[in-house]
């Protein structure tokens, strides 16, 4: 699987503080925000979909629901994140039934800013929500480690920028002036960042799984260098050159801490990247298969079948390359 185009890093190239690098390549995408002024009673029901996304209350009321934990109430400041987009509901109150979006008005402000009005005489709730794809490969198994949900102020209690910048989202959307949205989806990609990074610095010192791992000074190198280039031809010696490790020290320890071989962990993140790249941006297999690094569309397809049980042309055919985005944001 020889990548011509790609030369394997020196490990001179990667620092040893990776947990850093991969933090540092943190890159966010956003695919929607809005401005919401929702008069009660209202409700709005979001599915579940493959994208981070938050909800940030300027003003209430405003409940959040998910099947795991049901309903909570949120308070005017609260931000809640929700790294794996799980289905959720937002409601003026837990007793509001249907779905508001038929009554709402939804205006575009710019290319991926919309405001979201539902006029009624009741209380008003000025929330700023976003959903966003994650730019950095290396950041998907940090996500999936995540809780379903995380609020803001639950971690974010040792970073002296949070609150400020929740101050600052709060004032900017109650009182909205030209460029507002603009401003406040800006402000929102720094604040996911900085939550997603008090998350981790917050979690338990543990000594194996993927946290672990990118906290060791050689194997996080490697976890590094593999999701920056999967298509790379990987050899063990070449992965261990980037652990500056021996080969047998390097296996022995890449296992201990990750439960499986280095092998195993770039095939399966290599048929993640397949799927996403066959499921939404409409790539042929044979794209992929050389995207990835596989010599051949009949070597990538025996190994995507073996690793999901599944053919890559059955992925892209049923995939409608699409994302639904709930009404704008």
């Amino acid at each position: 699987m020889l990548d011509h185009l790609s030369r394997p890093p020196s490990p001179s190239h990667i620092p040893m503080d990776a947990l850093s690098e991969v933090l540092q390549d943190f890159r966010l995408s956003g695919v929607n925000y809005g401005r919401c002024e929702l008069r009660h009673p209202w409700s709005i029901a979001f599915t579940q979909q493959q994208l981070l996304r938050f909800h940030f209350v300027s003003q209430g009321p405003c409940w959040i629901h998910t099947e795991a934990q049901g309903w909570q109430e949120l308070n005017e400041g609260d931000l809640m994140l929700l790294p794996q987009g799980i289905a959720h509901r937002l409601a003026s109150a837990p007793d509001v039934v249907g779905d508001s979006l038929k009554s709402c008005q939804v205006t575009k402000l710019g290319s991926n800013v919309c405001e979201v009005v539902q006029q009624g005489t009741g209380a008003t709730s000025t929330l700023f929500c976003g959903s966003m794809v994650l730019g950095a490969n290396a950041l998907n198994p940090l996500i999936a480690l995540m809780p379903p949900m995380i609020k803001g102020c639950d971690v974010a209690g040792n970073d002296p920028i949070v609150g400020p910048l929740l101050a600052a989202m709060t004032a900017e959307a109650a009182q909205p002036q030209m460029g507002s949205a603009t401003v406040l989806s800006r402000m929102a990609d720094l604040l996911v960042a900085r939550l997603i990074r008090c998350w981790v610095n917050c979690s338990g010192a543990s000594t194996t799984g993927w946290l672990a791992a990118i906290r060791d000074p050689h194997i996080g190198r490697v976890l590094v260098a593999m999701h920056r280039d999967p298509g790379h031809d990987w050899t063990l010696e070449s992965l261990a050159g980037v652990a500056g490790q021996s080969r047998s020290v390097f296996a022995e320890r890449f296992s201990a801490v990750l439960g499986e071989g280095a092998a195993r962990y770039l095939a399966r993140l290599r048929m993640q990247l397949a799927r996403e790249l066959l499921g939404q941006n409409g790539l042929s297999v044979a794209e992929v298969a050389s995207r990835l690094g596989y010599e051949s569309e009949a070597s990538f397809a025996r190994a995507f079948k073996r690793l999901t049980s599944v053919s890559p042309g059955l992925v892209r055919r049923t995939s409608s390359g699409r994302i639904d985005m709930d009404f704008g944001f």
